[in-house]
């Protein structure tokens, strides 16, 4: 529906209840007052563009495979048309873009018609039917010697209008469908423009041209792969130091709390594995001390079912356990030290020589 203003009041929507168009307005009008309607052509024109690309697209796949087309949708980005067929090759959406593009060029005029319901030359238009509430004649929108079609919609004039049509691929639609994506006038211009800006911003972060981009992505991931294998390595390693340094101390501690920001669950739990939980509670956190990260509570069984889920609870998150461990997500990782004082309470009356 188009959008503008009514005298100075803009419309939000505009619906149809059987003949009549309804217009939604911000504020109340004046009953019989004059006013001059406003339209934005911007829209308008993106509409006529897009609504005729579909109904020459349409026609034409329909000329050249027999595909028909069973809905369309006009979208805020992209517009798709449901074909019935399960699929399209790409030598066929290739040849259905060359062939409607040629149409183009060939400045095919447009024209609206108007027949009366019972003309029997309706019988001969292209339609899905008519709504069951609708009365007065019937719009004809002819494509000259391509297409006639009965539609409500705003088209443009001449095909030369819709100044380029790009399909951008299929996806897959309901059962035996296809759904064709396409852009058509200014929507092509503007995907250009999108792109070229993203391609410029590529080129000065990875130094080359726009031909050896995806080779020096590549590159980048498969760098990216390495250094998070190594990383691991590393964490491990630190993991079990971590893990030994403790266990060399000549007093043994019944409480280790740890924090690391670089690490993740295998890191905690490998700490938790060499120091062993039997006698040992453990609370290890990994993650941004104010933001969100991952926790680990480990030690005797019946310590951990009995503090976990105040552990997640302290920390604003969410977790699991069994055997003696607990360990979840966080997300006010700056409650720690709460934590931290319950677990130490939680100690020192279990074992007042501790």
């Amino acid at each position: 529906d188009d959008r503008g203003l009514i005298g100075e009041v803009p419309v939000l929507r505009v619906t149809r209840q059987g003949p009549e168009a309804v217009h939604f307005v911000q504020t109340a009008l004046e009953p019989g007052a004059e006013v001059l309607l406003s339209l934005d052509w911007e829209r308008r024109f993106d509409h006529m563009q897009q609504h005729s690309g579909q109904h020459l697209i349409t026609a034409v796949a329909e000329q050249m495979f027999g595909f028909k087309t069973t809905s369309w949708e006009l979208g805020r980005q992209r517009s798709v048309i449901e074909l019935d067929t399960p699929s399209m090759t790409a030598a066929q959406i290739e040849a259905l873009e060359r062939s409607v593009n040629e149409k183009i060029r060939e400045r095919v005029p447009v024209v609206v018609r108007e027949l009366a319901a019972d003309d029997p030359e309706i019988e001969t238009v292209r339609s899905r039917g008519l709504p069951d509430d609708h009365v007065g004649p019937v719009r004809v929108v002819d494509i000259e010697g391509i297409d006639s079609n009965m539609c409500c919609g705003t088209h443009v004039s001449n095909l030369s209008d819709l100044q380029v049509i790009k399909l951008l691929g299929t996806e897959k639609g309901k059962k035996n469908k296809t759904n064709l994506v396409f852009l058509a006038g200014n929507r092509v211009l503007k995907s250009i423009e999108q792109s070229h800006s993203t391609e410029k911003a590529l080129t000065s972060l990875l130094k080359n041209g726009p031909g050896e981009h995806i080779e020096a992505v590549k590159r980048l991931q498969s760098s990216v792969k390495l250094l998070q294998k190594n990383n691991l390595n590393l964490l491990r390693d630190i993991a079990v130091l971590i893990a030994r340094d403790f266990k060399s101390k000549p007093v043994q501690s019944h409480l280790l709390v740890l924090h690391r920001k670089e690490g993740d669950s295998e890191f905690m739990n490998i700490i938790a594995n060499e120091i062993g939980t039997e006698e040992t509670l453990l609370f290890l956190t990994v993650g941004d001390e104010k933001e969100a990260g991952l926790f680990l509570l480990a030690g005797p069984v019946e310590a951990v079912e009995n503090l976990g889920p105040r552990v997640a609870e302290l920390l604003g998150g969410k977790g699991a356990g069994k055997r003696g461990r607990f360990q979840g997500k966080a997300t006010k990782m700056s409650r720690r030290g709460e934590v931290q004082a319950l677990l130490q309470e939680f100690i020192s009356h279990r074992s007042p020589e501790a």
